[in-house]
Formats: C-alpha cells, structure tokens, sequence
C-alpha cells in the first residue's frame, strides 16, 4: 500500500487516544493518530514521525500521524493498514486459485476475510503489531477483550469445518521472532495457545516498510 502525501516530523505529547501535538514545518499542530493503542515505547518526546497528509478540507485535522522511527527503525503505527496489505498479498498470490472476501460475516461474528474454492472454506483474522523489544516482537500492547474474543470464534468455526488462521502483521522489518505477550494480556496468550491446540493456523509475518509504503514481507518465526 502507498501512502499518497506524506511529510515528517517530531511528535511533542499526546492528549488522549485519537490526536497528538507534533512539530511539522516549524509550526505545532495537532494530528489524528491512526492507532488507539498506547504506543507509549514508541511516541516519545522528539520522536521522529511520519505523517500523511489530508486531502480533505473539511476535516478538522489536516494530518494523519502513520509511522514512527524508534532509533533507526521504521514502525508502521497505522491499524488500518495491516488488513490493506494483506488484502493486497491475498490478491497477489491467491486471486486465481480462491475467491476473496474482505470483512466476511458469519453467524454474529465479522472477519477480516474469507477464502473459498472447490476444497476449501478459509477464515483469516488479521492483528496489527507495533510491539517490540530486543528485537522480539508481541501482542497486544494493552489487554485487548476483542482479541480474545475473536481467537475463540475461530475455535468455534474451525470445530464447524473451516479452515481458521490468525494472521499477526508485523508492521516494521527483520525481527528475530514474534511471542503473544502474556504479560500484558495472559488471558489473550491462554486463548492463543488453546487455538494452536485446536487446529487454528498461526502465523506472522513482518513487512517491508518506507515513509510512504508498507508491504507484507516474509514469514517470521512465532514461539507460542
């Protein structure tokens, strides 16, 4: 995926969830930030950060804070993006063999995506991760009930003859490898492991990532 205008600049503080307080050109001004999770270990006073640029004049903030460097890293923030890329990897790679659905409802439930053809019926849920530390990487950054939540319908449909897999996007580059973070959420790490168990596919990989793009990478290897 491809960001259309971007511009950096230096994050200054945070007021709530939704916007921050950067330095763009010279000037303080306020930006959506396209993540609600804390991100407390990566928006930093002075942090260098990437932003897009708004095209709509409506809008009340005119830039959408997308990426951070943490040291010389490039962490990709934006939680939208991970489900873009592999929509746009599931394309790529499988179009001629599956049909494709994005954001598939079944029973109360909505998934991320659905593959079908003449074998198989797929479920993939997808899960943004900004997480690391030592060059490991985990998730959630915060207890996420909605997490837990949707391991356990994937259980739940894979008794009912799907194929169910959860995909965890890395979204920065050449981590060493990816582990559910039981401190943070040991509830979500139990439900995790109990999915392994079941038959439910995990699997992460990192991404390809530059001020104004984000692709999905390779696989990246997961201690559960």
């Amino acid at each position: 995926m491809i960001y259309k205008n971007i511009t950096q600049g230096r994050f200054i503080s945070r007021p709530n969830r939704f916007i921050a307080h950067s330095m763009i050109n010279g000037q303080t001004e306020v930006c959506h930030v396209k993540n609600t999770g804390r991100c407390r270990e990566l928006l930093t006073e002075n942090a260098k950060i990437i932003l897009e640029i708004s095209d709509n004049p409506l809008r009340k903030t005119k830039y959408d804070l997308i990426a951070v460097y943490k040291g010389n890293r490039l962490i990709n923030i934006d939680s939208q993006a991970p489900n873009k890329v592999v929509y746009e990897y599931l394309k790529e790679h499988f179009e001629d063999r599956y049909f494709i659905k994005p954001e598939y409802s079944i029973g109360n439930s909505r998934i991320d995506f659905y593959m079908e053809n003449s074998k198989n019926k797929i479920l993939i849920e997808v899960k943004g991760c900004t997480l690391e530390n030592n060059n490991i990487v985990s998730f959630p950054d915060a207890p996420t009930e909605r997490g837990t939540k949707h391991i356990k319908e994937l259980i739940s449909l894979k008794k009912e003859g799907y194929i169910t897999a959860l995909l965890f996007v890395i979204q920065m580059e050449n981590p060493d490898y990816f582990i559910p973070n039981s401190l943070n959420d040991p509830v979500f790490a139990e439900t995790l492991k109990k999915a392994h168990a079941e038959g439910v596919y995990i699997g992460a990989m990192d991404c390809f990532v530059t001020e104004n793009s984000l692709k999905l990478k390779q696989n990246v290897k997961f201690i559960i």
